[in-house]
Formats: structure tokens, C-alpha cells, sequence
């Protein structure tokens, strides 16, 4: 498998300059968020005219495609198994967004073969040519077969929530792929925070963490805030970006596409009411457990 990670590499490096982008968004654990942050990402990239595509990785269990309400007759899964065409499992997503999902409901562990491997290569060769970025929505955790494919991938988006667990697992996961490859370019995002002060303390944690036992440098993104319209959009099968264009949380991942698209990183948080109920409850608990 390693060899064969080694020529996808390869080949995705050949021609850079005219390739699609590719990043994968991967969390420790789930429960952060992830593939509603990566939807909602994917679509703020298509609004602003870029040729999307989202691959569900989660194989067996995706939901990228009831996020947006969508019914997907074949899956990834379906396609390396040898069953169908690329083609035939991508459908159309909002602003054009396009994206292939990984399946849903009970599926049994997935063991990947060298035919399934050349599958993936020659699906991601015809991917970088059509499209401006090419977003990995990656199952929650490490196994050996997504940590291969990762060294491949140009770019990682790390997404924790201001949870202690949640912290460890994203450092572990950034370590995993870091071991295999040191080059790989880290974005750190925090999801759900309370404050915009609970999003700056966790990526300074995790980038410090980084800094001090890998003597690795991450770049901030910034924070998402916990906000009530995330759980109603997922009810209503829209992704918040579309439902709640007004929400904060949907203004500031606007400004966190831009600036990634155009490489002007900056760190960017939400303004969060920190008089809530729920905010003053967390604080009080805070300072009780000091």
C-alpha cells in the first residue's frame, strides 16, 4: 500500500500548476462537525465560481449527501468495487458544487485492495483535471489506508472543538500524518466555541503543541461559533451557509474561504454573545472546576 500511496503522490505532484487543489478536512474524533464544515466550505468555494468537488471518504457511513438533501443511488464504495463509472457517482450538489457520496447505513469494514487503490488513482487523475479543488471529507480517526492516502493530499485541514479529547485526538491525528510526511502543510480550525477567547485557547494549545514536540508550524484559520441555525439546517437538509446566509457562522466561514482561496491567512473568529445563558453558564462551570 505504501508504494502505491508513493505513485499517487507522484502523480498528482505531475503538473502541478495546472491540477486542481487538494485537501482533506480530518478531525481526531467525530462529533466536531467535520462534513458540515466541509460542505458548507465546499460551497462557499463554488459561490465564488471555482469548480468544486466533495469525496465522501466516510465509506459505508458518509452523510455529505443528507446534508444537503440530496439521495445518491451509487456510492464511492460502489465505485471501487468496480460496479460503476466515476461518473456515475457524482451528482450535482448546490452552486454547481459536485459531489460523490460515500454511502450511508450499515456497511461492514471496508479492506482495500491493489485493484480498489488504482481505482482511487485513476478517479483522482481525472478529478484534478476538471476541477479547481478537490475537497476529502475523511472518516473521523486513523487507519493505515486513509493515513497513505493522506501523503498524497497537498493540503490538511485539522478541525477540533475546545473539548480536552477533542484537542488530544486532533494533535495525535496531525502526529500520524506527520510521521509519514513532514511536509504537509496543517490548517487548524476550531469548531464550536463559545467565545472567541475558547477558539483562540484551543488552536494556540494545539499550534504550540505542535511547535514544542514536532517543531511543526500550523496555520490558524480561526473559529466557528456554536450556533442554534447548524442543528436546524441539518433538520431542514440545507446547509447552513444557504439557509442562514446572516447567521455568524455562516459570515465567518465566508471570510475564512476567501482568505484561503487567496492565501491571505489570517486568523478569523466569530463575534460570539458571550452574555447568552449558555455562555455564563459555561464560565461559571469554568471557574468552578479552577
Amino acid at each position: 500500500m505504501r508504494d502505491q500511496a508513493e505513485n499517487l503522490r507522484m502523480k498528482m505532484l505531475k503538473n502541478q500548476g495546472s491540477l486542481g487543489r487538494s485537501i482533506a478536512v480530518v478531525s481526531g474524533k467525530g462529533g466536531v462537525g467535520k462534513s458540515n464544515f466541509t460542505t458548507n466550505f465546499a460551497i462557499n468555494l463554488a459561490k465564488l465560481g471555482k469548480r468544486v468537488v466533495v469525496l465522501d471518504m466516510d465509506i459505508g457511513m458518509g452523510n455529505v449527501h443528507i446534508l444537503i438533501g440530496k439521495t445518491a443511488q451509487f456510492s464511492l464504495k460502489d465505485y471501487l468495487a468496480g460496479e460503476v463509472t466515476l461518473n456515475e457517482v457524482m451528482y450535482d450538489g448546490p452552486n454547481n458544487l459536485q459531489y460523490i457520496s460515500g454511502g450511508s447505513g450499515l456497511s461492514s469494514v471496508m479492506e482495500w485492495s491493489k485493484q480498489m487503490f488504482d481505482l482511487l488513482i485513476q478517479a483522482f487523475e481525472e478529478l484534478q483535471k476538471s476541477f479547481d479543488y478537490i475537497l476529502f471529507d475523511m472518516g473521523a480517526g486513523a487507519a493505515n489506508w486513509s493515513l497513505d492516502l493522506l501523503t498524497s493530499i497537498d493540503e490538511i485541514i485539522v478541525i477540533s472543538t475546545a473539548e480536552p479529547t477533542s484537542i488530544t485526538d486532533a494533535y495525535s491525528m496531525m502526529k500520524y500524518i506527520h510521521m509519514r510526511d513532514q511536509g504537509k502543510a496543517f490548517y487548524l480550525l476550531c469548531n464550536r466555541a463559545y467565545t472567541k477567547e475558547e477558539g483562540q485557547e484551543t488552536l494556540d494549545r494545539l499550534k504550540n503543541t505542535m511547535v514544542k514536540f514536532l517543531a511543526k508550524d500550523v496555520t490558524l484559520l480561526g473559529s466557528l461559533p456554536e450556533d442554534p441555525v447548524v442543528r436546524n439546517a441539518v433538520r431542514e437538509q440545507v446547509p447552513f451557509s444557504i439557509a442562514y446566509p446572516e447567521a455568524p457562522i455562516s459570515k465567518t466561514l465566508k471570510v475564512i474561504v476567501n482568505n484561503f482561496i487567496h492565501h491571505d491567512i489570517e486568523e478569523v473568529h466569530a463575534d460570539t454573545n458571550t452574555n447568552t445563558f449558555l455562555s455564563k453558564l459555561r464560565r461559571i462551570f469554568s471557574k468552578g472546576r479552577g
